[in-house]
């Protein structure tokens, strides 16, 4: 793997990345669907490769994402969010406590779908190296900073197919273990943003290039709420 590439460049990755606005982007909308916004979060390193910052969310009895690895984010919010920017920003603030001043957002990726019926949209953004966080314990029970190399290599992403109506859609996973030895599970539509992210990106075809993802005319009579 050569490491060099994958050293921070806000203005290269700037370049390969749409405007949340761009019509080649991927926007979800459904009546029957809960859209929600992420912040796909690059913590940058001098001379060296890139981390991504991850959440393990807390567990709660009556979430069915508790204890997952997820990006920070949440639902939108009519009442106070704008726009699905806002929601991503309030969320990483209340999750992390770090404030919209200290992050520069620099485009978006396509929206993606959960079989729960969330649409998420990921902005992504960067922060300096030396950022403090502080995690929401009722909500984040970890930070978790991933190498972006790790993910790249295709050795370390598994896609598991299935068929629906005549195509075949892919789900995706990530096995991660720390130096230390301890093991995260980053999957499903995590996984899909992450792996939609360096394709865009670098276009190291990570995704069966046979596969589709869920559409939301896939799944809106079989919604788990």
């Amino acid at each position: 793997m050569i490491t060099k590439k994958f050293v921070f460049d806000s203005k290269f990755i700037q370049s390969r990345l749409k405007k949340y606005d761009s019509p080649s982007r991927l926007s979800m909308h459904h009546e029957f669907f809960t859209n929600s916004a992420i912040v796909f979060l690059i913590l940058p390193h001098k001379n060296t490769p890139y981390d991504l910052v991850m959440i393990r969310r807390t567990k709660h009895e009556n979430d069915k994402h508790s204890g997952e690895m997820s990006f920070p984010g949440g639902k939108f919010d009519p009442e106070v969010d704008g726009n699905y920017l806002d929601t991503a920003m309030r969320e990483l603030e209340e999750e992390l406590a770090i404030q919209k001043e200290e992050i520069r957002i620099i485009g978006c990726i396509d929206d993606h779908l959960t079989p729960k019926g969330f649409i998420i949209t990921p902005f992504v953004g960067y922060i300096n190296e030396k950022q403090y966080m502080n995690k929401e314990d009722e909500e984040v029970s970890e930070i978790v900073k991933i190498p972006i190399t790790f993910f790249a290599e295709k050795n370390n992403y598994r896609e598991r197919t299935y068929y629906l109506k005549n195509d075949l859609i892919g789900v995706g996973k990530f096995n991660y273990k720390t130096p230390e030895g301890k093991k995260y599970v980053i999957f499903g539509a995590t996984s899909h943003i992450i792996v939609n992210f360096i394709d865009s990106v670098y276009n190291l075809g990570l995704m069966n290039s046979n596969c589709r993802r869920v559409r939301c005319e896939d799944i809106k009579d079989k919604i788990v709420k």
